[in-house]
């Protein structure tokens, strides 16, 4: 009997993973999770038709072997693009410089045809709300890991 992967197999080395479809989308969802960025590191760019956000990313896939290794989290830098954009708009999101958003998760509102919105929910009720014409994401460490600020696992309250 074949068995799923775990994170605990993660391969070391930088993440560069692409979403196609919505079982795609909640994985790269996980791995985005609590992720920080100053609102300045979002770009949206129309003519591209792109949205691209720098985010500091937990490395949620080295948690076990952090632990058991005993050493600290940690967290890299990366890029999410968002591709096929046709419109983005913003609820709740301070674009003000010195705003830093915590990232909770991507969720999909499908439409016709394969087209939809794409959901960035961020702390504080904050969203951007992407229309795109599919899912077409991909997410890219862009640095070597570091280790986390806070040294802990994000934790959320019930």
């Amino acid at each position: 009997m074949a068995e799923d992967a775990r994170f605990a197999d993660a391969d070391p080395r930088p993440l560069t993973l692409m979403a196609e479809d919505e079982t795609d989308l909640r994985i790269i969802s996980a791995l985005v999770q609590d992720a920080v960025l100053p609102a300045s590191e979002i770009g949206y760019d129309p003519k591209a038709r792109r949205l691209a956000l720098l985010l500091n990313r937990f490395r949620w896939e080295d948690v076990e072997q952090a632990g058991a290794e005993r050493r600290p989290f940690e967290r890299v830098r990366a890029l999410l693009i968002v591709h096929d954009v046709l419109r983005l708009q913003s609820d709740g999101i301070d674009r003000d410089k010195d705003t830093v958003l915590e990232l909770l998760a991507l969720t999909w509102q499908p439409g016709d045809d394969g087209t939809g919105r794409l959901l960035l929910e961020f702390a504080g009720d904050g969203t951007l709300a992407a229309e795109v014409e599919c899912i077409n994401l991909e997410l890219r460490d862009v640095t070597r890991p570091y280790v986390a600020p806070s040294g802990k696992i994000p934790r959320h309250p019930d």
